[in-house]
């Protein structure tokens, strides 16, 4: 098993070839009130293969830059 940050999100988008954008959600408190809100953080992903289509849960993994924007990688999709 590696040491490698790993997140699990939803497919957004898989318009371009080789990549995907990956919408991972987290929650964020308010300092004064206290009331959580839920954001959602864009990650690029690179699939070689094509195999993630819009929707899927994935999990994807940091890795060396493969370009500008794509430092993740898709590791495995948990749900089609």
């Amino acid at each position: 098993m590696s040491n490698k940050v790993r997140r699990t999100g939803k497919v957004i988008s898989d318009v371009s070839e080789k990549t995907i954008i990956v919408g991972v959600s987290w929650s964020q408190k308010d300092r004064i009130y206290k009331k959580s809100s839920r954001r959602l953080t864009k990650l690029v992903a690179h699939d070689p293969k094509n195999e993630a289509k819009i929707g899927d849960d994935v999990v994807i993994e940091f890795s060396k830059p493969i370009s500008k924007t794509k430092k993740w990688k898709l590791v495995e999709v948990l749900a089609k």
